[in-house]
Protein backbone atom coordinates (compact mmCIF):
# COMPACT_ATOMS: atom_id res chain seq x y z
CA UNK A 1 0.00 0.00 0.00
CA UNK A 2 1.20 3.46 -0.61
CA UNK A 3 1.53 6.06 1.94
CA UNK A 4 0.25 9.55 0.88
CA UNK A 5 1.75 12.46 3.29
CA UNK A 6 0.88 15.94 3.23
CA UNK A 7 3.43 17.68 5.01
CA UNK A 8 2.68 20.64 6.31
CA UNK A 9 6.23 22.91 7.67
CA UNK A 10 6.65 26.52 7.75
CA UNK A 11 10.11 26.79 7.87
CA UNK A 12 12.34 26.52 5.02
CA UNK A 13 15.28 24.63 6.14
CA UNK A 14 12.97 22.57 8.07
CA UNK A 15 10.84 21.72 5.15
CA UNK A 16 13.48 20.36 2.75
CA UNK A 17 15.50 18.46 5.79
CA UNK A 18 11.93 16.79 6.05
CA UNK A 19 11.25 16.45 2.19
CA UNK A 20 15.01 14.52 2.05
CA UNK A 21 13.93 12.37 4.85
CA UNK A 22 10.30 11.39 2.88
CA UNK A 23 11.79 11.07 0.03
CA UNK A 24 13.69 8.10 0.81
CA UNK A 25 11.29 6.05 2.85
CA UNK A 26 9.62 2.94 0.60
CA UNK A 27 6.28 3.07 -0.26
CA UNK A 28 5.46 6.46 0.26
CA UNK A 29 4.28 9.06 -1.81
CA UNK A 30 4.62 13.07 -0.89
CA UNK A 31 2.11 15.25 -1.65
CA UNK A 32 3.09 19.27 -2.77
CA UNK A 33 3.46 20.71 0.69
CA UNK A 34 1.84 24.01 2.52
CA UNK A 35 3.49 26.52 4.49
CA UNK A 36 0.26 27.86 6.86
CA UNK A 37 -2.33 25.89 8.91
CA UNK A 38 -5.37 27.87 6.42
CA UNK A 39 -3.63 26.58 3.32
CA UNK A 40 -3.43 23.42 4.81
CA UNK A 41 -7.03 22.85 5.81
CA UNK A 42 -8.35 24.36 2.16
CA UNK A 43 -5.86 21.41 0.72
CA UNK A 44 -7.63 18.84 2.97
CA UNK A 45 -11.19 19.77 2.02
CA UNK A 46 -10.69 20.34 -1.95
CA UNK A 47 -9.25 16.54 -1.41
CA UNK A 48 -11.90 15.61 0.88
CA UNK A 49 -14.70 16.76 -1.65
CA UNK A 50 -13.64 13.11 -3.81
CA UNK A 51 -14.46 11.26 -0.51
CA UNK A 52 -11.90 9.63 2.13
CA UNK A 53 -10.38 7.76 -0.13
CA UNK A 54 -9.40 11.33 -1.37
CA UNK A 55 -7.43 12.36 1.63
CA UNK A 56 -3.85 11.46 2.66
CA UNK A 57 -3.09 8.82 5.21
CA UNK A 58 -0.69 11.32 7.01
CA UNK A 59 -0.05 14.84 8.02
CA UNK A 60 2.99 16.24 9.11
CA UNK A 61 2.29 19.64 11.33
CA UNK A 62 5.23 21.16 11.90
CA UNK A 63 5.63 22.97 15.63
CA UNK A 64 5.73 26.46 13.92
CA UNK A 65 3.23 26.15 11.24
CA UNK A 66 1.24 29.47 11.95
CA UNK A 67 -0.74 31.57 11.75
CA UNK A 68 -2.87 28.87 13.80
CA UNK A 69 -1.05 27.29 17.11
CA UNK A 70 0.12 24.03 15.85
CA UNK A 71 -2.01 22.15 18.48
CA UNK A 72 -5.07 24.08 17.39
CA UNK A 73 -4.33 22.84 13.66
CA UNK A 74 -3.92 19.35 15.10
CA UNK A 75 -7.25 19.27 16.39
CA UNK A 76 -9.42 20.68 13.58
CA UNK A 77 -7.94 18.07 11.43
CA UNK A 78 -8.64 15.55 13.64
CA UNK A 79 -12.27 16.72 13.94
CA UNK A 80 -12.51 17.37 9.91
CA UNK A 81 -10.88 14.48 8.83
CA UNK A 82 -10.74 11.56 11.26
CA UNK A 83 -10.01 9.11 9.32
CA UNK A 84 -6.37 10.97 8.19
CA UNK A 85 -3.72 10.35 11.10
CA UNK A 86 -1.87 13.89 12.01
CA UNK A 87 1.82 13.78 13.06
CA UNK A 88 2.75 16.35 15.13
CA UNK A 89 6.72 17.62 14.66
CA UNK A 90 8.62 19.39 17.24
CA UNK A 91 12.14 19.79 18.43
CA UNK A 92 10.68 19.44 21.98
CA UNK A 93 9.69 15.51 22.66
CA UNK A 94 9.02 16.19 26.30
CA UNK A 95 6.17 14.28 28.03
CA UNK A 96 3.64 17.36 28.49
CA UNK A 97 4.24 18.41 24.40
CA UNK A 98 3.29 14.31 24.29
CA UNK A 99 0.46 14.33 26.51
CA UNK A 100 -1.14 17.52 24.80
CA UNK A 101 -0.46 16.33 21.51
CA UNK A 102 -2.66 13.38 22.58
CA UNK A 103 -5.39 15.05 23.89
CA UNK A 104 -6.15 17.06 20.65
CA UNK A 105 -6.27 13.84 18.52
CA UNK A 106 -2.32 13.72 16.72
CA UNK A 107 -1.25 9.87 16.15
CA UNK A 108 2.38 10.86 16.85
CA UNK A 109 5.16 12.63 17.80
CA UNK A 110 8.05 12.81 15.61
CA UNK A 111 11.14 14.92 17.21
CA UNK A 112 13.17 17.24 15.02
CA UNK A 113 15.37 17.17 13.32
CA UNK A 114 13.92 14.21 11.57
CA UNK A 115 15.86 10.77 10.98
CA UNK A 116 14.69 8.26 8.80
CA UNK A 117 14.03 5.26 11.60
CA UNK A 118 11.85 7.26 13.80
CA UNK A 119 9.93 9.50 11.07
CA UNK A 120 9.39 6.17 8.93
CA UNK A 121 8.10 4.05 12.39
CA UNK A 122 5.47 6.96 12.76
CA UNK A 123 4.50 7.09 9.41
CA UNK A 124 3.95 3.43 9.43
CA UNK A 125 1.91 3.38 12.72
CA UNK A 126 -0.18 6.54 11.28
CA UNK A 127 -0.77 5.11 8.19
CA UNK A 128 -1.91 1.94 9.83
CA UNK A 129 -4.23 3.56 12.05
CA UNK A 130 -6.10 5.62 9.14
CA UNK A 131 -6.29 2.48 7.08
CA UNK A 132 -8.21 0.98 10.57
CA UNK A 133 -10.32 3.39 10.61
CA UNK A 134 -11.43 3.82 6.94
CA UNK A 135 -12.31 -0.13 6.85
CA UNK A 136 -14.23 0.56 10.05
CA UNK A 137 -16.59 3.43 8.20
CA UNK A 138 -16.73 1.51 5.09
CA UNK A 139 -18.23 -1.38 7.10
CA UNK A 140 -20.82 0.64 8.99
CA UNK A 141 -22.05 2.12 5.63
CA UNK A 142 -23.25 -0.83 4.13
CA UNK A 143 -26.78 -0.51 5.74
CA UNK A 144 -27.57 3.06 5.32
CA UNK A 145 -30.71 4.05 3.83
CA UNK A 146 -29.03 5.49 0.72
CA UNK A 147 -26.74 2.86 0.18
CA UNK A 148 -23.90 5.20 -0.22
CA UNK A 149 -20.26 4.10 1.43
CA UNK A 150 -18.82 5.75 4.66
CA UNK A 151 -15.70 6.06 2.24
CA UNK A 152 -17.68 8.16 -0.29
CA UNK A 153 -17.85 11.32 2.56
CA UNK A 154 -15.60 13.03 5.22
CA UNK A 155 -17.88 13.21 7.89
CA UNK A 156 -21.81 13.99 8.33
CA UNK A 157 -22.69 17.32 8.97
CA UNK A 158 -23.56 18.40 13.21
CA UNK A 159 -25.25 20.48 14.36
CA UNK A 160 -25.87 22.06 17.48
CA UNK A 161 -29.28 23.05 19.21
CA UNK A 162 -28.75 25.41 22.39
CA UNK A 163 -31.33 27.02 24.41
CA UNK A 164 -30.52 30.65 25.59
CA UNK A 165 -32.92 29.49 29.18
CA UNK A 166 -35.01 26.86 29.65
CA UNK A 167 -38.53 26.30 28.56
CA UNK A 168 -37.79 28.07 24.87
CA UNK A 169 -38.44 25.08 22.98
CA UNK A 170 -34.92 23.72 22.22
CA UNK A 171 -35.64 19.88 22.28
CA UNK A 172 -38.94 20.28 20.54
CA UNK A 173 -36.79 22.22 17.48
CA UNK A 174 -33.83 19.46 18.16
CA UNK A 175 -36.96 16.83 17.29
CA UNK A 176 -38.35 18.08 15.08
CA UNK A 177 -35.37 19.33 12.53
CA UNK A 178 -34.07 15.65 12.89
CA UNK A 179 -37.55 13.82 12.00
CA UNK A 180 -37.69 16.43 8.69
CA UNK A 181 -34.00 15.70 7.56
CA UNK A 182 -35.07 11.94 8.28
CA UNK A 183 -38.25 12.20 5.95
CA UNK A 184 -36.12 13.85 3.31
CA UNK A 185 -34.20 10.38 3.34
CA UNK A 186 -30.97 11.31 5.28
CA UNK A 187 -29.46 9.25 8.00
CA UNK A 188 -29.90 11.27 10.88
CA UNK A 189 -28.78 10.42 14.41
CA UNK A 190 -30.31 12.51 16.91
CA UNK A 191 -28.14 13.26 20.31
CA UNK A 192 -28.96 14.44 23.67
CA UNK A 193 -25.90 16.14 25.17
CA UNK A 194 -28.73 17.52 27.73
CA UNK A 195 -26.28 15.51 30.28
CA UNK A 196 -28.44 15.78 33.12
CA UNK A 197 -31.63 16.57 32.11
CA UNK A 198 -32.03 15.74 28.42
CA UNK A 199 -35.92 14.85 27.40
CA UNK A 200 -35.77 13.05 24.10
CA UNK A 201 -36.40 10.04 25.32
CA UNK A 202 -39.49 11.46 26.75
CA UNK A 203 -40.68 13.34 23.45
CA UNK A 204 -40.29 10.14 21.59
CA UNK A 205 -41.56 7.29 23.78
CA UNK A 206 -38.57 5.29 24.54
CA UNK A 207 -37.63 3.09 26.80
CA UNK A 208 -33.84 2.57 26.80
CA UNK A 209 -30.92 1.05 28.57
CA UNK A 210 -27.93 2.26 27.32
CA UNK A 211 -27.06 6.05 26.98
CA UNK A 212 -24.37 8.63 25.84
CA UNK A 213 -22.40 7.75 29.18
CA UNK A 214 -21.93 4.12 28.23
CA UNK A 215 -19.50 5.33 25.50
CA UNK A 216 -17.73 7.72 28.23
CA UNK A 217 -15.29 4.89 29.02
CA UNK A 218 -14.53 3.32 25.72
CA UNK A 219 -11.40 4.46 24.36
CA UNK A 220 -12.10 3.38 20.09
CA UNK A 221 -15.99 3.46 19.43
CA UNK A 222 -16.41 0.93 16.84
CA UNK A 223 -18.94 0.79 14.81
CA UNK A 224 -20.44 -2.10 16.78
CA UNK A 225 -20.05 -0.36 19.92
CA UNK A 226 -21.57 2.76 19.06
CA UNK A 227 -25.03 0.59 17.40
CA UNK A 228 -25.02 -1.41 20.42
CA UNK A 229 -25.44 2.34 22.61
CA UNK A 230 -28.18 3.84 19.64
CA UNK A 231 -31.20 3.31 19.88
CA UNK A 232 -33.18 2.75 16.25
CA UNK A 233 -36.40 4.62 16.79
CA UNK A 234 -39.30 3.76 14.35
CA UNK A 235 -38.97 6.80 12.53
CA UNK A 236 -35.29 5.64 11.09
CA UNK A 237 -33.64 8.18 13.82
CA UNK A 238 -31.01 6.92 15.70
CA UNK A 239 -31.41 7.99 19.00
CA UNK A 240 -27.99 8.08 21.55
CA UNK A 241 -29.75 9.49 24.45
CA UNK A 242 -29.18 11.42 27.82
CA UNK A 243 -28.09 8.72 31.03
CA UNK A 244 -31.60 8.22 33.29
CA UNK A 245 -29.26 9.23 36.14
CA UNK A 246 -27.98 12.48 35.58
CA UNK A 247 -25.03 12.42 37.84
CA UNK A 248 -23.81 10.01 35.45
CA UNK A 249 -23.66 12.94 32.97
CA UNK A 250 -20.32 13.71 35.03
CA UNK A 251 -18.25 11.17 33.36
CA UNK A 252 -19.13 12.71 29.55
CA UNK A 253 -16.00 15.03 29.45
CA UNK A 254 -14.80 17.38 26.61
CA UNK A 255 -12.48 14.23 25.28
CA UNK A 256 -15.30 11.56 25.28
CA UNK A 257 -18.07 14.50 24.20
CA UNK A 258 -15.45 14.87 21.27
CA UNK A 259 -15.03 11.41 20.34
CA UNK A 260 -18.44 10.26 20.38
CA UNK A 261 -19.69 13.06 18.49
CA UNK A 262 -16.87 12.09 15.69
CA UNK A 263 -18.04 8.60 15.43
CA UNK A 264 -21.71 9.70 15.07
CA UNK A 265 -20.87 11.67 12.01
CA UNK A 266 -18.60 8.54 10.57
CA UNK A 267 -21.71 6.84 10.68
CA UNK A 268 -24.55 9.19 9.82
CA UNK A 269 -24.78 12.27 7.13
CA UNK A 270 -26.46 14.46 9.66
CA UNK A 271 -26.13 14.47 13.25
CA UNK A 272 -28.20 16.86 15.19
CA UNK A 273 -27.29 17.37 19.08
CA UNK A 274 -29.51 18.64 21.93
CA UNK A 275 -27.31 20.48 23.96
CA UNK A 276 -29.68 22.18 26.31
CA UNK A 277 -29.10 25.11 28.08
CA UNK A 278 -26.42 24.24 30.49
CA UNK A 279 -23.09 24.53 28.97
CA UNK A 280 -20.74 22.06 30.20
CA UNK A 281 -17.66 20.60 28.76
CA UNK A 282 -18.80 18.09 26.87
CA UNK A 283 -21.58 20.85 25.49
CA UNK A 284 -18.76 23.20 24.68
CA UNK A 285 -17.18 20.68 22.70
CA UNK A 286 -19.56 19.96 20.90
CA UNK A 287 -20.49 23.57 20.09
CA UNK A 288 -16.87 23.59 18.87
CA UNK A 289 -17.07 20.92 16.47
CA UNK A 290 -20.71 22.09 14.89
CA UNK A 291 -20.63 22.67 11.73
CA UNK A 292 -24.06 25.21 12.28
CA UNK A 293 -24.82 25.87 15.92
CA UNK A 294 -28.78 27.37 16.31
CA UNK A 295 -29.89 29.62 19.22
CA UNK A 296 -33.48 29.29 20.37
CA UNK A 297 -34.48 32.13 21.78
CA UNK A 298 -38.30 33.45 22.69
CA UNK A 299 -39.27 37.28 21.53
CA UNK A 300 -39.31 38.27 25.08
CA UNK A 301 -36.79 40.74 27.23
CA UNK A 302 -35.39 37.79 29.50
CA UNK A 303 -35.13 35.66 26.77
CA UNK A 304 -33.10 37.65 24.25
CA UNK A 305 -30.57 38.68 27.72
CA UNK A 306 -30.26 35.41 28.46
CA UNK A 307 -29.03 34.37 24.34
CA UNK A 308 -26.88 37.60 24.82
CA UNK A 309 -25.30 36.23 27.63
CA UNK A 310 -24.78 32.98 26.18
CA UNK A 311 -23.25 34.21 22.71
CA UNK A 312 -20.75 36.46 25.26
CA UNK A 313 -19.90 33.08 27.02
CA UNK A 314 -19.59 31.36 23.70
CA UNK A 315 -16.91 34.08 22.79
CA UNK A 316 -15.16 34.49 26.06
CA UNK A 317 -14.36 30.83 26.12
CA UNK A 318 -13.13 31.07 22.22
CA UNK A 319 -15.61 27.84 21.07
CA UNK A 320 -17.50 29.83 18.54
CA UNK A 321 -18.19 33.30 17.44
CA UNK A 322 -21.62 35.86 17.38
CA UNK A 323 -21.37 35.92 13.06
CA UNK A 324 -20.88 32.38 13.45
CA UNK A 325 -24.21 31.68 15.31
CA UNK A 326 -27.62 31.31 14.29
CA UNK A 327 -30.67 32.15 16.25
CA UNK A 328 -34.16 30.30 15.71
CA UNK A 329 -37.25 32.83 17.33
CA UNK A 330 -39.52 30.66 18.52
CA UNK A 331 -43.24 31.24 19.70
CA UNK A 332 -43.24 34.13 17.58
CA UNK A 333 -45.96 36.47 17.03
CA UNK A 334 -46.64 39.19 14.18
CA UNK A 335 -47.41 41.93 16.83
CA UNK A 336 -44.53 41.22 19.19
CA UNK A 337 -42.83 44.59 20.01
CA UNK A 338 -39.62 42.24 19.60
CA UNK A 339 -38.96 40.97 16.28
CA UNK A 340 -36.10 39.31 14.84
CA UNK A 341 -34.07 42.07 13.30
CA UNK A 342 -34.05 43.42 16.67
CA UNK A 343 -32.57 40.00 18.35
CA UNK A 344 -29.96 39.69 15.74
CA UNK A 345 -28.62 43.17 16.18
CA UNK A 346 -28.81 42.79 20.08
CA UNK A 347 -26.71 39.52 20.12
CA UNK A 348 -25.02 39.89 16.74
CA UNK A 349 -25.87 36.63 15.42
CA UNK A 350 -27.46 35.70 12.40
CA UNK A 351 -31.34 35.08 12.73
CA UNK A 352 -32.97 32.61 10.49
CA UNK A 353 -35.63 33.80 8.19
CA UNK A 354 -37.93 31.24 9.28
CA UNK A 355 -39.71 31.57 12.69
CA UNK A 356 -41.57 29.32 14.95
CA UNK A 357 -45.32 30.25 15.80
CA UNK A 358 -46.30 29.82 19.18
CA UNK A 359 -48.49 26.66 19.38
CA UNK A 360 -49.80 25.51 22.97
CA UNK A 361 -52.74 23.88 22.01
CA UNK A 362 -50.89 22.04 18.59
CA UNK A 363 -48.53 20.79 20.98
CA UNK A 364 -50.32 19.76 24.25
CA UNK A 365 -51.31 16.42 22.54
CA UNK A 366 -48.03 15.11 21.07
CA UNK A 367 -45.73 16.44 24.34
CA UNK A 368 -48.34 14.88 27.00
CA UNK A 369 -48.52 11.03 24.97
CA UNK A 370 -44.97 11.53 24.45
CA UNK A 371 -45.02 11.26 20.43
CA UNK A 372 -43.88 14.00 18.79
CA UNK A 373 -43.58 12.27 15.89
CA UNK A 374 -47.14 11.87 15.75
CA UNK A 375 -47.48 15.92 15.79
CA UNK A 376 -50.02 16.50 12.97
CA UNK A 377 -48.64 17.90 9.95
CA UNK A 378 -50.60 20.59 9.14
CA UNK A 379 -49.73 22.11 12.47
CA UNK A 380 -47.80 25.91 12.43
CA UNK A 381 -45.35 24.67 14.88
CA UNK A 382 -44.20 21.35 12.70
CA UNK A 383 -44.44 23.55 9.15
CA UNK A 384 -42.38 26.29 10.72
CA UNK A 385 -39.88 24.52 11.76
CA UNK A 386 -39.82 21.59 8.50
CA UNK A 387 -39.50 24.59 6.86
CA UNK A 388 -36.67 25.91 8.80
CA UNK A 389 -35.05 22.40 8.23
CA UNK A 390 -35.32 23.17 4.56
CA UNK A 391 -33.68 26.86 5.13
CA UNK A 392 -30.34 25.40 7.20
CA UNK A 393 -30.12 23.04 4.10
CA UNK A 394 -30.72 19.83 6.74
CA UNK A 395 -33.86 19.04 4.66
CA UNK A 396 -32.13 18.14 1.39
CA UNK A 397 -31.69 15.03 -0.03
CA UNK A 398 -28.09 13.82 -0.61
CA UNK A 399 -29.16 12.24 -3.75
CA UNK A 400 -30.18 15.85 -5.14
CA UNK A 401 -26.31 17.74 -3.47
CA UNK A 402 -23.26 17.29 -4.30
CA UNK A 403 -20.27 16.70 -1.03
CA UNK A 404 -19.29 20.35 -2.04
CA UNK A 405 -22.96 21.28 -1.17
CA UNK A 406 -22.94 20.60 2.29
CA UNK A 407 -21.26 22.92 4.96
CA UNK A 408 -17.69 22.22 5.57
CA UNK A 409 -16.78 21.79 9.47
CA UNK A 410 -15.71 24.80 11.10
CA UNK A 411 -14.34 23.60 14.14
CA UNK A 412 -10.95 25.34 15.73
CA UNK A 413 -10.81 28.06 18.92
CA UNK A 414 -10.07 30.81 16.66
CA UNK A 415 -9.86 30.02 13.52
CA UNK A 416 -12.98 29.11 11.58
CA UNK A 417 -13.81 29.58 8.47
CA UNK A 418 -17.43 30.23 7.60
CA UNK A 419 -18.22 28.62 3.89
CA UNK A 420 -21.39 29.95 2.85
CA UNK A 421 -21.07 30.03 -0.58
CA UNK A 422 -20.26 26.36 -1.42
CA UNK A 423 -24.39 25.95 0.55
CA UNK A 424 -27.33 25.57 -1.70
CA UNK A 425 -28.35 28.93 -3.35
CA UNK A 426 -31.47 30.45 -1.10
CA UNK A 427 -34.13 31.75 -2.67
CA UNK A 428 -33.25 35.34 -1.67
CA UNK A 429 -29.50 34.82 -2.82
CA UNK A 430 -28.63 35.12 1.27
CA UNK A 431 -28.65 32.58 3.63
CA UNK A 432 -28.39 28.61 3.31
CA UNK A 433 -31.34 27.43 2.36
CA UNK A 434 -32.44 25.02 -0.79
CA UNK A 435 -34.14 26.91 -3.27
CA UNK A 436 -33.41 27.51 -6.77
CA UNK A 437 -35.84 28.73 -8.47
CA UNK A 438 -38.63 31.70 -8.72
CA UNK A 439 -40.25 29.60 -6.96
CA UNK A 440 -39.83 27.21 -4.56
CA UNK A 441 -41.42 23.54 -3.10
CA UNK A 442 -41.79 23.93 0.78
CA UNK A 443 -40.51 21.29 2.71
CA UNK A 444 -43.87 20.77 4.51
CA UNK A 445 -46.94 18.23 3.02
CA UNK A 446 -50.12 19.23 4.23
CA UNK A 447 -52.85 17.00 5.19
CA UNK A 448 -53.38 16.03 1.44
CA UNK A 449 -49.82 14.55 0.75
CA UNK A 450 -48.93 17.56 -1.87
CA UNK A 451 -46.40 19.93 -1.16
CA UNK A 452 -47.76 23.62 -1.58
CA UNK A 453 -45.90 26.22 -3.28
CA UNK A 454 -44.32 29.72 -1.89
CA UNK A 455 -43.62 32.32 -4.00
CA UNK A 456 -40.21 34.60 -3.54
CA UNK A 457 -41.81 37.26 -2.83
CA UNK A 458 -44.03 35.68 0.26
CA UNK A 459 -40.69 33.54 0.77
CA UNK A 460 -38.81 37.02 1.24
CA UNK A 461 -41.03 39.32 2.95
CA UNK A 462 -43.01 37.37 4.76
CA UNK A 463 -45.40 39.07 7.34
CA UNK A 464 -44.54 42.53 5.34
CA UNK A 465 -46.68 41.78 2.60
CA UNK A 466 -49.51 40.95 4.89
CA UNK A 467 -49.02 44.00 6.71
CA UNK A 468 -49.00 45.74 3.38
CA UNK A 469 -52.23 44.48 2.11
CA UNK A 470 -54.11 45.12 5.46
CA UNK A 471 -52.88 49.05 5.47
CA UNK A 472 -53.83 49.09 1.84
CA UNK A 473 -57.61 47.63 2.82
CA UNK A 474 -58.18 50.56 5.99
CA UNK A 475 -56.47 52.87 4.16
CA UNK A 476 -60.15 54.50 2.85
CA UNK A 477 -61.72 54.56 5.88
CA UNK A 478 -58.73 56.18 7.23
CA UNK A 479 -59.17 59.04 4.22
CA UNK A 480 -63.09 58.80 4.82
CA UNK A 481 -62.09 59.27 9.09
CA UNK A 482 -59.98 62.48 8.01
CA UNK A 483 -62.52 63.97 5.27
CA UNK A 484 -65.34 63.86 8.23
CA UNK A 485 -63.26 65.34 10.88
CA UNK A 486 -62.25 68.37 8.25
CA UNK A 487 -65.57 69.03 7.38
CA UNK A 488 -66.62 69.50 10.62
CA UNK A 489 -64.07 71.79 11.26
CA UNK A 490 -64.64 73.69 8.11
CA UNK A 491 -68.60 74.19 9.76
CA UNK A 492 -67.18 75.48 13.04
CA UNK A 493 -65.07 78.20 11.53
CA UNK A 494 -67.84 79.00 9.31
CA UNK A 495 -70.05 80.02 12.42
CA UNK A 496 -66.73 82.15 13.52
CA UNK A 497 -66.67 83.83 10.12
CA UNK A 498 -70.60 84.57 10.61
CA UNK A 499 -70.79 85.77 14.11
CA UNK A 500 -67.45 87.98 13.35
CA UNK A 501 -69.14 89.70 10.03
CA UNK A 502 -72.90 90.10 11.80
CA UNK A 503 -71.31 91.90 14.52
CA UNK A 504 -68.79 94.07 12.18
CA UNK A 505 -71.64 95.09 10.14
CA UNK A 506 -74.35 96.05 12.79
CA UNK A 507 -71.33 98.07 14.48
CA UNK A 508 -71.04 99.96 10.76
CA UNK A 509 -74.57 100.46 9.80
CA UNK A 510 -75.59 102.18 13.35
CA UNK A 511 -73.30 104.85 12.42
CA UNK A 512 -74.85 105.56 9.40
CA UNK A 513 -71.77 103.78 6.84
CA UNK A 514 -72.43 100.52 4.94
CA UNK A 515 -73.50 97.99 6.93
CA UNK A 516 -73.27 94.87 3.80
CA UNK A 517 -69.62 96.38 2.66
CA UNK A 518 -68.58 95.95 6.46
CA UNK A 519 -69.67 93.02 6.38
CA UNK A 520 -67.97 91.77 3.42
CA UNK A 521 -64.44 93.17 4.40
CA UNK A 522 -62.89 90.72 6.49
CA UNK A 523 -64.35 87.61 5.09
CA UNK A 524 -62.56 85.24 3.01
CA UNK A 525 -63.49 85.19 -0.88
CA UNK A 526 -64.06 81.47 -0.64
CA UNK A 527 -66.95 81.65 1.47
CA UNK A 528 -70.26 82.89 -0.29
CA UNK A 529 -71.77 85.95 2.54
CA UNK A 530 -75.47 87.26 2.36
CA UNK A 531 -75.90 89.96 4.74
CA UNK A 532 -78.85 92.02 5.42
CA UNK A 533 -78.88 94.99 7.44
CA UNK A 534 -81.74 96.77 9.13
CA UNK A 535 -83.68 98.09 12.27
CA UNK A 536 -83.55 94.87 14.87
CA UNK A 537 -86.80 93.70 16.44
CA UNK A 538 -86.36 96.10 19.50
CA UNK A 539 -86.96 99.93 19.52
CA UNK A 540 -83.68 101.27 19.36
CA UNK A 541 -81.55 98.85 18.10
CA UNK A 542 -79.50 98.27 14.57
CA UNK A 543 -79.88 94.59 13.02
CA UNK A 544 -77.05 92.94 11.28
CA UNK A 545 -78.00 89.15 10.17
CA UNK A 546 -75.09 87.26 7.88
CA UNK A 547 -75.56 84.15 6.09
CA UNK A 548 -72.76 82.10 5.34
CA UNK A 549 -72.57 79.19 3.08
CA UNK A 550 -70.02 76.19 4.32
CA UNK A 551 -67.63 74.97 1.72
CA UNK A 552 -67.57 71.59 0.91
CA UNK A 553 -63.97 69.89 1.92
CA UNK A 554 -62.27 72.60 -0.78
CA UNK A 555 -63.28 75.99 0.15
CA UNK A 556 -64.19 77.75 -3.47
CA UNK A 557 -64.47 74.46 -5.28
CA UNK A 558 -68.09 73.74 -4.17
CA UNK A 559 -70.55 74.58 -1.46
CA UNK A 560 -72.02 72.29 0.97
CA UNK A 561 -76.05 72.61 1.23
CA UNK A 562 -75.73 73.64 4.90
CA UNK A 563 -76.07 77.38 5.73
CA UNK A 564 -75.12 78.72 8.55
CA UNK A 565 -76.05 82.16 10.21
CA UNK A 566 -75.53 84.76 12.33
CA UNK A 567 -77.35 87.99 13.93
CA UNK A 568 -75.70 90.82 16.11
CA UNK A 569 -77.47 94.22 17.12
CA UNK A 570 -75.86 97.52 18.37
CA UNK A 571 -78.19 100.64 20.22
CA UNK A 572 -78.69 103.25 18.43
CA UNK A 573 -76.98 106.27 20.35
CA UNK A 574 -79.33 109.76 19.89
Amino acid sequence: MTIRILPAVGDPGTARAVAGVLAGLPGVAVLPGVGDSARLLDALAALGAGGIAHLPEVVLVHERLGPAPALESVREIALRFPATGVILMSADAGPALYAAAMDVGARGLAILPPTYEELGARVQAAAHWASGVRRHLGAAAEGTADGSAASDRAGGTLVAVVGAKGGVGTTVTAVQLALAASAAGRAVALADLDLQSGDVASYLDVQFRRSIADLAGISDITPRVLADAVFPHPTGLGLLLAPAEGERGEDVGEPAARQITAALRGRYELVVADCGTQITAAGAAVIEAADLALLVTTPDVVSVRAAKRMVRLWERLQIRTAEETTTVVNRHTRNAEIQPPLIARSTGTRAARTTIPAGYKELQGAVDSGRMQDLDARSGVRQALWTLAGELGLATSPARTGAAERPAALGGLRRRRAIEGGAATAPTGGGTGPGTGPEQLSPVPPAGGRFRRRDRFGERFGDRGQVAVEFVGILPLILVALAVVWQCVLVGYSYSLAGHAADKGARAGVVGRDCAAAARADMPKSWHTEPSCGPGPAAGVYSASVRVKVPLLFPGAADWPWTVESTAGVARED
